[in-house]
C-alpha cells in the first residue's frame, strides 16, 4: 500500500471524493476534499495575519463541521501545532468543562483559541483567569481572504498534534505527537483495515477523541476515501441514521468504543431495520475501554439478519500516547473471549481457566488483536522484565507511533510513562496465541488478597446483571488500609443497590463497599463518555458522597 504524507491530499485534492456532514433531520452537506482544502489554506492565512508563528499551539474548541477540518489542516499548514478541545456542550457540569478547558490553556499556553461565534464569549470568559489567549471565531479568522488562496510558505511544525488524553485516570495531560508517530499510525491503520478505492468511512465520534480524530477523520481524509461524519448527539438521538451509512450510503468501515455498542442493542428494535442490507459493512473497529463479549454478542445478534457478519466486529487497543492504535484483530478473523479465573489477573500470574456461569468466578477477556505493523508489544513484571505468553503483566509498547512524551510533567497520578521510545502504557493484560487481552487499568484497581480487582470488571460484572452500563461506575482504592469498592448508580431502580452491593461484596472478599446513588448524569466522565474514576474516588476519599456501607443499612457520608 502506498504510503501518503499527512498533508499530501491537500495537494492532490479532488471534487469526486469528500465528506457528508449531517444536517437535521435526513439532511447531508456535502464538501469535496477541494473545496476542504481551498478552505485550510484559507485559515492558514487567516492565521498568520493574526501573529500565529511557526510552533506556536492553537486550541481549536469547534464541533465536528467543515470549519473544523479546515481550522485543524490550516493550523497545520500554518505551521502551527493544534491542539483540540471539546466544546462545552460535551460535558455535563459547567464547572468541571471550566476547569478542563483552564487545563487545556495553561498546558498549551495557545496563541490563539479559534471557536464557534456563539462560544467565543463563553470561552473568553473562562480562558481569561488562566493564559489570556486571545479567542477568534472561525468565521473572523477567514474573513476576507480570498477562495484561492495558496499554502502559506511556513515550515512543517515538529508536531503534528498536541493531543489530551481523556482524563479517566485523572487530569488529562497533553501528549506531544510529532507528525512522524501520526503519520505511522496513520499507515498501519490503513494497511490493518486493507483500506482501498471504494471504501468509506461513517462516524458519529468527538473529533476532540483520538479514535474519532485520527481513526475515523484524519485517516480517511489522508487515504482520499468518503466520509460520512455525523454529530455525536445524532447518534444518540437516533443510532439508526448511523446504521443507514452501512445499508444505504456506501459506508463500509467505522470505530467505536464500548458505549456505541451498547447504545444500539438498547435503543434499536429488530423492526426498525426492516429493508437494511449490512452485508457490505466490512470492519468496526471496538476499543477505547473494555470490552463485553456478551454485548458484541448482543450487537451482532440484531444486526446479523441484515447481513453483519460477525468478523465485522475488530476489537482494538490504543491510547493517546501511542498516537492512536497499538493492536487490532485482522479483518476477517473473528473475534475470541477467554473465560479466566478472576484471581489469576494480578501482575506476574499465569492465566488460570474460570467458570462460567457463577457469579464472581469467571471474568470474560476479549481479545484485542495482534500488534500493527512497526509496532512492539511486550508483557512485564514490576521490575520490567518480560513475561512468558499468558501471564499478566505490565502492557509496554515500541514503535514509531510511539509519542514523544507529555507536555510538562505527567503528575504523581499516572501510571502511563514514557522511557525513550517505549512507553509503559500502566494497563494489565496478558498476550496468548499472539493477541493481547487486556485486564485493566492498574490505576483503576486494588489489591484483594493476592489477586488484583479492576474496575473495569466490576462494572462489567454489574452489567451483565441487568444494570445499563452507562448508569453505573466503579472507583477502587485503599481506604483507611483496606480494599474499598465505590459503586457510583444513576437513577437506581427498586433492587439496584442491594444487587450491586451483594455483587462487589462477593468479589470483594474483606473489603468494603459502598454504593452510591445519584441523580441522571450524576456520574462523572470525560468529555469521551469514560467515567472518571479518580475523580469519583477522591470525592469518596474527600467524604462528599453519600454511601449505603456494606455493615449499615443507613445512608451515610463516608
Amino acid at each position: 500500500m502506498t504510503e501518503r504524507r499527512l498533508l499530501s491530499w491537500l495537494e492532490t485534492a479532488t471534487t469526486d471524493r469528500g465528506i457528508q456532514f449531517a444536517g437535521p433531520d435526513d439532511a447531508w452537506s456535502w464538501w469535496p476534499y477541494e473545496r476542504l482544502a481551498r478552505l485550510a489554506r484559507r485559515a492558514a492565512w487567516g492565521l498568520a495575519e493574526r501573529g500565529v508563528r511557526a510552533g506556536d499551539a492553537v486550541v481549536l474548541v469547534q464541533r465536528s463541521g467543515p470549519d473544523f477540518v479546515a481550522a485543524l489542516f490550516g493550523t497545520m499548514l500554518a505551521g502551527a501545532v493544534p491542539a483540540v478541545a471539546a466544546p462545552p456542550a460535551s460535558f455535563q457540569d459547567p464547572d468541571q468543562y471550566g476547569d478542563h478547558f483552564a487545563r487545556i490553556l495553561r498546558t498549551a499556553r495557545p496563541a490563539l483559541v479559534v471557536t464557534e461565534a456563539d462560544l467565543a464569549a463563553r470561552l473568553d470568559r473562562l480562558g481569561a483567569g488562566a493564559t489570556g489567549a486571545p479567542i477568534a471565531a472561525f468565521a473572523d479568522v477567514v474573513a476576507a481572504l480570498d477562495e484561492d488562496q495558496r499554502t502559506p510558505d511556513r515550515p512543517r511544525a515538529d508536531l503534528a498534534l498536541l493531543q489530551f488524553t481523556s482524563g479517566s485516570s485523572g487530569p488529562a495531560r497533553g501528549v506531544r505527537v510529532p507528525f512522524a508517530a501520526l503519520e505511522a499510525n496513520v499507515g498501519a491503520i490503513r494497511r490493518w483495515l486493507r483500506m482501498g478505492e471504494g471504501d468509506a468511512t461513517a462516524s458519529w465520534l468527538p473529533v476532540h477523541h483520538d479514535l474519532g480524530l485520527i481513526g475515523c477523520l484524519l485517516t480517511p481524509i489522508v487515504d482520499g476515501g468518503d466520509l460520512w461524519l455525523l454529530r455525536t448527539g445524532d447518534f444518540v438521538r437516533r443510532p439508526l441514521r448511523y446504521l443507514e451509512c452501512f445499508a444505504r450510503r456506501g459506508a463500509t468501515l467505522t470505530a467505536m468504543p464500548a458505549f456505541g455498542i451498547e447504545h444500539v442493542v438498547r435503543r434499536v428494535r429488530p423492526g426498525d431495520l426492516e429493508g437494511l442490507d449490512l452485508s457490505g459493512w466490512r470492519a468496526a473497529i471496538v476499543g477505547a475501554e473494555r470490552l463485553d463479549a456478551a454485548m458484541l454478542d448482543r450487537f451482532h445478534e440484531l444486526l446479523a439478519p441484515h447481513g453483519l457478519r460477525r468478523e465485522t466486529l475488530l476489537p482494538a487497543y490504543g491510547l493517546a500516547e501511542a498516537t492512536l492504535a497499538v493492536t487490532g484483530l485482522p479483518v476477517h478473523e473473528g473475534w475470541r473471549a477467554l473465560d479466566v479465573d478472576p484471581a489469576s489477573l494480578a501482575v506476574g500470574r499465569r492465566l488460570a481457566p474460570g467458570h462460567p456461569g457463577a457469579p464472581g468466578e469467571s471474568v470474560r477477556l476479549v481479545g484485542c488483536g495482534r500488534p500493527l505493523a512497526g509496532t512492539a508489544v511486550t508483557v512485564v513484571d514490576d521490575a520490567g522484565s518480560p513475561l512468558p505468553d499468558g501471564h499478566v503483566g505490565v502492557v509496554v509498547v515500541a514503535g514509531p507511533q510511539v509519542a514523544a512524551g507529555y507536555v510538562g510533567e505527567a503528575g504523581a497520578e499516572s501510571l502511563t510513562a514514557f522511557s525513550g521510545e517505549v512507553l509503559w502504557t500502566g494497563d494489565a493484560g496478558a498476550i496468548v496465541d499472539g493477541q493481547l487481552y487486556v485486564a485493566g487499568r492498574l490505576g483503576d484497581s486494588t489489591k484483594v488478597r493476592a489477586g488484583t480487582l479492576f474496575a473495569e470488571e466490576l462494572e462489567l460484572l454489574v452489567a451483565g446483571r441487568g444494570v445499563p452500563s452507562h448508569r453505573v461506575a466503579v472507583a477502587l482504592g485503599s481506604h483507611r488500609g483496606v480494599p474499598t469498592a465505590v459503586a457510583v448508580l444513576e437513577r437506581p431502580r427498586a433492587g439496584w443497590t442491594e444487587l450491586v452491593r451483594d455483587l462487589l461484596r462477593r468479589r470483594c472478599e474483606t473489603g468494603e463497599v459502598f454504593v452510591v446513588p445519584v441523580e441522571a448524569g450524576g456520574i462523572a466522565r470525560t468529555s469521551s463518555g469514560k467515567p472518571r474514576r479518580r475523580h469519583i474516588w477522591q470525592a469518596f476519599v474527600d467524604g462528599r458522597l453519600a454511601a449505603l456501607t456494606t455493615d449499615d443499612s443507613n445512608w451515610r457520608t463516608a
